[in-house]
């Protein structure tokens, strides 16, 4: 009785509040804008000739990598002809991006990375949602300052907390230019060389998991 009543106690309104708040704030975190190139041997302007590859979990091994004339023509063949809407430009993207995984995947012993991290973990090579996303908007900025991309732009990270249980999660984001609706471009899901999730940003951020699709 004693305990039950200490308890009632502690439950004052301020402290109702304050856990209220802590959970609005946990729950609309999900806007955060996660930083990409915060460390100085990542690569800020990336081209096919000198890029940074993350693994290993949070960027833990950082390598710079480059492509041949020859297999940077297979990612440019992707995008020709240009496409006529951003539906079709997405779509490009996203094989461009399995392209790209496939490529550098046998150059830095990423082909072995699992989907999500469980599979994967403690794997040399392995990738969580850090250098996905990393690598995935670094190879974005290469197809933009190549010309490929024409109907999108290239935004920030963002990070999601779909609840207060759940793990915050980033991914890459692309803008549609034309109508300013943002898209995740999320490799995180699945295994190397498959191509990303491609979806708008509001279902990605109510949580979108592969194992329920």
């Amino acid at each position: 009785m004693e305990q039950s009543l200490q308890y009632e106690n502690m439950m004052t309104p301020s402290t109702i509040a304050a856990v209220i708040t802590f959970a609005v704030w946990l729950l609309t975190a999900s806007q955060s804008y996660a930083e990409v190139f915060v460390r100085d041997d990542i690569i800020t302007s990336p081209d096919r000739a000198r890029f940074s590859v993350c693994y290993n979990h949070s960027c833990d091994t950082v390598v710079t990598q480059s492509l041949s004339a020859a297999e940077w023509s297979g990612i440019q063949t992707l995008f020709n002809p240009p496409a006529t809407t951003p539906e079709q430009e997405r779509s490009s993207i996203a094989k461009a991006i399995a392209q790209m995984e496939q490529l550098v995947g046998r150059k830095t012993g990423t082909d072995r990375d699992k989907g999500k991290n469980l599979e994967g973990l403690f794997s040399d090579g392995q990738m969580d949602c850090i250098d996905e996303s990393t690598n995935t908007t670094s190879y974005l900025r290469m197809m933009v300052s190549d010309g490929l991309i024409h109907w999108h732009s290239i935004e920030d990270r963002r990070t999601r907390y779909p609840s207060i249980i759940s793990w915050p999660h980033t991914t890459a984001v692309i803008k549609d230019q034309q109508s300013g609706a943002l898209y995740a471009v999320d490799s995180w899901f699945y295994e190397n060389g498959r191509q990303p999730v491609i979806m708008p940003m509001q279902e990605w951020k109510a949580g979108w998991d592969s194992d329920n699709h």
